[in-house]
């Protein structure tokens, strides 16, 4: 393989490869001795028939397969020999192919811009930890004990809300039992409404050993399809009312929420505590690195790159506000691009790189933020590849955020949870504003667009997805 580089504009690369027809004749028998064993043809006995005749049979279809492969890896090779990163898809543009013949092709290719890093130390940023005292500490598990009550048997007692009825029932639709209309020692908090709407309610007032008919509509995800919303006739026995009497907290408390005693658990409250404003907290410093990231030097931002990250911006919008709206999106896809490229560099050089260990923590994650719909989510990722891969994209861009955190100076800052409070809500108006001002700035050309425009209506723009900036090849 031998490779030129024909032009240099800029970022923009013309290298012409060249692929003698000796070497491309030595891939096609390559392949042919790959397929000859698997080959069945009347008169010939598998791994016999004779080349000449595999060329006449499949010929074609074997030069299209080998000549498809041989691009793709010599692109490839061709761009890392001569350092070349690109900037999206590479295009590739047939000069002289065919059997028998030299293969000659010049692949068109926008570079990816050097990138000088300052020193990272010099980036600043807030890194805040916060100060959880005793008092909100012991606030939560008060909290924590009034929601989990005990209770003592009360015979004598009518049932009130906030006490607990026990209770056997057996139900009908239309006097008819059904399946699943039946239950025993069923255990309902009065006020708390977890049964079926306006269940409960009606049980207010009973007494042990007493029966009562309870009213009620089965609900939409009522498993027998054919009785959803219908009403149905409840006939309850109470086996027993007990009333809620006051948690002590102790060292059994503790055990039973799976604490080792109470010190224990006051110190893996405070940390939940503190995690529940960890997250929010560490967005506003990673925005901070992220500005900062703004001011160091990019010597060019590819054009096609710009143009993908619009039309991304610009989707779902009319031609008229897309057009109105086209300088600012530049200038946001600018920055995007920017901080991104300079992330990646940065991460390139850290030799940062995500395993398969982290990849699957993190699926486990989005799974564990939608209860009862795990399997719906484990489905969706082993289904979609792309899905995955943004996955794998975002614990990329985690793992830099982190190191940078490391090796820069940030401003730390212990703060008390009424200080991350403000900090956060401040931060919330900020965003909230920004969006305001955005929407009127949307609505404002909404308004202008429809004042200009006569009868015609503005079409709305077809825009596609943008392809990933990845190192495949494609044919002009």
């Amino acid at each position: 393989m031998k490779v030129t580089i024909q032009n240099k504009k800029g970022l923009n690369k013309d290298l012409k490869v060249f692929i003698d027809k000796k070497t491309m004749s030595s891939y096609i028998d390559k392949k042919y001795d790959e397929i000859k064993d698997s080959v069945n043809l009347k008169g010939f006995r598998p791994g016999k028939v004779p080349k000449e005749i595999l060329k006449r049979q499949f010929g074609q279809a074997i030069y299209s397969e080998v000549l498809d492969k041989v691009l793709k890896e010599t692109t490839t090779k061709a761009l890392e020999e001569n350092k070349i990163k690109p900037a999206g898809q590479p295009k590739l543009d047939l000069k002289t192919y065919g059997e028998d013949k030299d293969l000659e092709y010049v692949i068109s290719v926008t570079e990816l811009p050097k990138v000088e890093l300052k020193s990272i130390e010099n980036i600043k940023f807030d890194d805040y930890t916060v100060k959880i005292d005793e008092k909100e500490t012991d606030k939560r598990i008060g909290e924590i004990a009034k929601n989990q009550p005990n209770f003592k048997e009360a015979p004598e007692n009518k049932a009130k809300e906030g006490d607990l009825v026990v209770f056997d029932y057996s139900a009908t639709v239309d006097e008819k039992t059904f399946k699943g209309g039946e239950g025993k020692n069923t255990q309902l908090t009065l006020g708390k409404d977890l049964f079926l709407k306006n269940f409960d309610e009606q049980l207010v007032g009973v007494k042990k050993g007493q029966e009562k008919i309870v009213e009620a509509i089965l609900p939409e995800n009522f498993p027998e399809k054919d009785l959803v919303n219908k009403k149905a006739k409840f006939n309850c026995k109470i086996t027993s009312v007990k009333i809620p009497e006051k948690v002590i907290i102790n060292d059994e408390f503790a055990k039973n929420l799976g604490a080792k005693d109470l010190k224990d658990l006051r110190l893996l409250i405070s940390k939940q505590i503190n995690d529940e404003f960890k997250n929010s907290l560490d967005r506003l410093s990673k925005n901070q690195i992220l500005k900062e990231l703004e001011k160091f030097k990019v010597d060019e931002i590819p054009e096609n790159l710009i143009e993908e990250e619009m039309k991304i911006l610009s989707q779902g919008m009319n031609e008229e506000d897309s057009k109105k709206s086209k300088k600012n999106f530049e200038q946001i896809a600018i920055k995007r691009i920017k901080v991104g490229l300079i992330l990646n560099e940065f991460g390139e050089k850290n030799k940062i790189k995500v395993t398969e260990q982290e990849l699957q923590a993190e699926v486990q994650k989005q799974i564990r933020m939608m209860p009862g719909q795990e399997k719906m989510v484990m489905d969706f990722y082993q289904k979609n590849p792309s899905a995955l891969a943004s996955l794998r994209g975002t614990v990329y861009e985690e793992k830099i955020i982190s190191l940078i955190k490391e090796k820069a100076k940030g401003n730390k800052r212990e703060i008390s949870k009424e200080e991350a409070e403000k900090i956060l809500k401040q931060s919330q108006n900020l965003d909230n504003n920004k969006n305001e001002q955005n929407n009127e700035k949307i609505s404002k050309k909404k308004v202008e667009a429809k004042q200009t425009s006569k009868k015609s209506t503005p079409k709305t723009s077809k825009t596609k997805s943008i392809a990933k900036k990845t190192k495949k090849v494609s044919k002009k």
